[in-house]
């Protein structure tokens, strides 16, 4: 006798090597489900360069959002990948978005260099953490409703611990057992290092576990090539609606 339960939504982004022993897996009790932050779970209320450009204006720089979002995308794709290190990364990794958060700025604004550049990085550091500044996705939201009390749910994010208030102030941080995140572990997805950290904390093997993001690289080739199966958020064709169906009546 076979019970429908909840079935993965096979069509509309899920990837594995053997479905029949992912499902059977992650069904049990003792599945994990892990999620990204930024663009699977929660998202910039408004455009990156206008926040940029807010705090900028706070010093008398006539900044544009427009430029400070184009430069914040050629500055972030042109980042290099970072080695691992041996534990967490230094002062969570505030001195790496300080470097960031300045070549943005003076390649945005040529006048950058007249304005205090340490006291507008400390605003807009701080600035990225407080209320309203991210939102939950609302499919993010009812996935994690549905999923309640049926998985355990972690986070592995390349982030810092700005994720833990970021988390509290949309009301969603006790909804995960853990938060593995970059700045803490030493190394960032798509190393292998982080997902197998993140198998460590839950004390769950690979195959039982399943991570839903929305990065190609960073998320889908990532987690695979750590042995966990894959959900690809790819809204607005792919949601975390997707994630999981339950079917209106029970086949026996």
């Amino acid at each position: 006798m076979k019970k429908a339960g909840w079935e993965p939504a096979s069509s509309h982004g899920w990837e594995w090597n053997n479905m029949d022993v992912v499902l059977g897996k992650v069904k049990g009790e003792a599945g994990v489900i892990f999620f990204d932050a930024a663009g699977t779970l929660i998202r910039l209320a408004r455009p990156v360069g206008w926040h940029y450009a807010q705090i900028a204006r706070k010093y008398g720089l006539e900044a544009d959002e427009a430029r400070m979002e184009s430069a914040f995308r050629d500055v972030w794709r042109s980042r290099p990948s970072r080695s691992p290190s041996c534990g967490p990364r230094h002062q969570d990794d505030r001195p790496w978005w300080r470097e960031l958060a300045l070549d943005v700025l003076h390649a945005a604004s040529p006048t950058a260099a007249q304005i205090d550049e340490s006291a507008w990085f400390d605003e807009l550091y701080a600035h990225f953490a407080e209320p309203g500044v991210w939102v939950l996705y609302d499919d993010a939201l009812r996935c994690l409703d549905r999923l309640a009390g049926r998985f355990r749910l972690a986070v592995i994010s390349n982030f810092d611990r700005r994720l833990q208030r970021v988390l509290e102030e949309l009301g969603v941080a006790a909804r995960f057992e853990k938060l593995i995140i970059s700045s803490e572990v030493g190394c960032e997805k798509p190393d292998p290092g982080i997902f197998q950290r993140a198998l460590d904390m839950m004390d769950v093997a690979a195959e039982c576990s399943l991570h839903a993001g929305d990065d190609p690289e960073r998320d889908w080739a990532g987690a695979a090539a750590a042995g966990i199966a894959v959900f690809r958020v790819r809204r607005p064709r792919v949601t975390l609606d997707d994630l999981m169906v339950q079917p209106a009546t029970e086949a026996y």
